[in-house]
This record gives structure tokens, sequence and C-alpha cells, in this order.
């Protein structure tokens, strides 16, 4: 019989397409909707949440732990300090590839391995003699991969602390404790949060809430009436009130210089959406992402490259200097931006 992943209640009611299919004894979305597109441009423009729990884990403790895997994997694992992972292959004698995963260092006696296949029995044969213990936390640990350009901006949001390419460290989300790893296979930006199974619907549910909004969050603070006694929500967002929104809704309007120097680098003359866009676009301000645009275009009108979107608190006051991400000749460039005032066109006729 097909298990279910500890993220089955929240996927299954997703699965829109009802395409499952089977990975590891466990039976599992294969596509949300009818077709992968949409979800392949949301890796690519903002960021998607992967349930890649059916993955074999194995903990191996103990004085020759490090020895073992550094003997099974072609990765030197001697050498990965704590808090490495270890993207490797592992062979047969013959030189032939096995399976293929991760090695994380958790401590200096305890490492975590991951495969798409069971390979209990390969690391016990290896282990003959050696002083050590490996244990099978395939379905006590689950795991989710976070993928696309927002990644980080979510988990940032939810409290965790920066993370460098193939590294890993411990978290609290919500108040729960879990690993963060900055691995993934989408090529992309990305990261792999893993917890106790029991855990599992309270962080899928967190990662998911990040990306709602208050009215606060959306420049809708007019509407918000907190000297009415009662109203659904009224209690979170007088709370909200006091502490100050984590994100703002603002306008942004691209440098025309910046922009035409993108494109002069690579000898062409500069190029404008004929159309507006709808997708999520990074934003970064002093070197890191500062939030994400979500829709632009050119305007006629004001002869400006303009978009709104959502940036974190400390960086949507107007006059902001930003970076926008721009794709020129297939390769992602970043070109000058600022916060500005909206609306963008704001005549004195509309009110009068």
């Amino acid at each position: 019989m097909l298990k279910t992943t500890p993220f089955h209640e929240r996927t299954a009611a997703l699965c829109a397409s009802h395409a499952w299919r089977r990975w590891a004894g466990h039976i599992v979305a294969s596509s949300y909707e009818l077709s992968h597109e949409r979800e392949y441009h949301v890796i690519r423009t903002a960021a998607a949440l992967f349930d890649v729990s059916p993955l074999y884990k194995y903990l191996v403790r103990g004085r020759d732990a490090a020895r073992l895997l550094d003997l099974v994997v072609t990765r030197n694992v001697l050498k990965a300090e704590v808090g490495r992972v270890l993207y490797t292959p592992w062979c047969d004698h013959a030189g032939k590839v096995i399976d293929d995963g991760t090695v994380a260092r958790l401590n200096e006696n305890l490492f975590r391995m991951t495969s798409a296949e069971p390979n209990l029995r390969w690391l016990q044969d290896n282990a003959a003699g050696m002083e050590l213990e490996i244990a099978d936390v395939s379905d006590s640990i689950a795991a989710l991969s976070l993928q696309g350009p927002a990644a980080w901006s979510i988990l940032q949001s939810l409290g965790a602390a920066p993370l460098k390419y193939f590294r890993m460290a411990s978290a609290s989300l919500r108040g729960i404790p879990v690993g963060i790893s900055r691995t993934g296979y989408t090529g992309d930006l990305g990261f792999e949060i893993w917890l106790d199974a029991a855990n599992a619907v309270p962080i899928w549910d967190a990662l998911i809430d990040s990306q709602l909004s208050s009215p606060f969050e959306l420049d809708l603070a007019w509407t918000v009436n907190l000297a009415k006694e009662r109203f659904i929500g009224r209690d979170a967002l007088a709370a909200e009130k006091a502490r100050g929104p984590q994100w703002q809704f603002v306008g942004i309007e691209l440098e025309w210089n910046s922009l035409e120097r993108l494109y002069a680098e690579v000898g062409l003359a500069t190029r404008l959406p004929n159309a507006a866009w709808r997708m999520s676009v990074p934003l970064y301000a002093d070197g890191e992402q500062a939030g994400y645009a979500t829709s632009g275009g050119w305007s006629p009108l004001l002869k400006k490259y303009i978009a709104l979107a959502h940036l974190r608190a400390q960086w949507a006051t107007p006059g902001t200097p930003l970076e926008m991400e721009i794709t020129v000749e297939h390769r992602r460039k970043r070109a000058n931006a600022s916060v500005v005032k909206k609306p963008f066109f704001d005549p004195p006729r509309k009110k009068a």
C-alpha cells in the first residue's frame, strides 16, 4: 500500500489535476495543474514549494561516521566542516554510479545522507568493523524544497538567518525547530527545510501564510477603521499597526540611463516591453534582496519605466535606491531604480 507524506493533507487539496505518481513508496502530486508550465514560471520569477519528503534519509553517527561516508562517496567528506552540505554520487567497485544525493555534516560526528533509492544495506555493508550507528529516518523527517528568486525573502520574513550556498543551519520558524540548507535541484536560488514529521503541516502553513498580505502591507491602511468596536481580524490588525507592517506596497521607477547602459554593453538599443508585464521580479538593496516587483511596463503618458512592488518596510521609503533584475540577451543584469510615491498619475481633477 502506498504511503502519504506528512504534507499530504495540504498537497492533496491543491492537486486540481489529480495527477499523482509513485515516489519511494509514496503517492505524491506530479503536477498541481494540468500543465507544469505555470509552476515552472513561478520557480523562475517568484517561489515554489515542493514536498520532497519521500527522499531516503539516513543519520550516520559516531567516531567513524566521517570515515564511512568518505569511503562510500566520491567527495572528500573528511574535509567538510560542520554546516557544510556536499552533493555527491557514489559508485560500485567498477566505478559505476549507484545513486546520488547529499551528505550534510550536522556536527563533528553526525551526518545526514539523502538518496533517491534505498541505500541502508549499502552503508551497513561498508561499515563493517567501524564504530558508528546508522539510522533510517526517512519517515520521521519531513522535507520541503522552497525554490525561486523570492525564496530567501519568504524565509527572512519568518526569521531565518542568511545562509551561504551549500551550507545548512538550525533555525526556528514560527517557534518550530527546523534545519535549513541552501540546496535544491532547480538551478535557481533555493532552500530545503528539514523538520520533524509531526510539525509538517504548521511549517507548510507558515510558508504559505507568509505570501499573504494585510491591508497595511497593500497600502490600504485608509480602509481599516480600528475605531470600530468589532470586526473579523481587528485584533490582529491593531497589533500590526502598533508594531508596523513588515512589508509595503510601493511604486518603483527605473533609471533610464542605467537601463540604457545595460543594453549598450552588448551593443543593443534599449528595449522596452511592448505590453505591461505581470510577474515577480527581484529587487535588491544594500546587496540583498529587498522584495519583488509584481507588475510593470513603460508609461507612454509619464515617459517612464515604472513598476509596482512589495518591499520589506526598511526599504519602502520614497527615494530609497534599489536595483531591479533585468534580463538582457539571456543574462540577468540589474538596473538602478528607486522607490517613488504612488499613485504615479494623480491629476487634481480626479477628486475635484
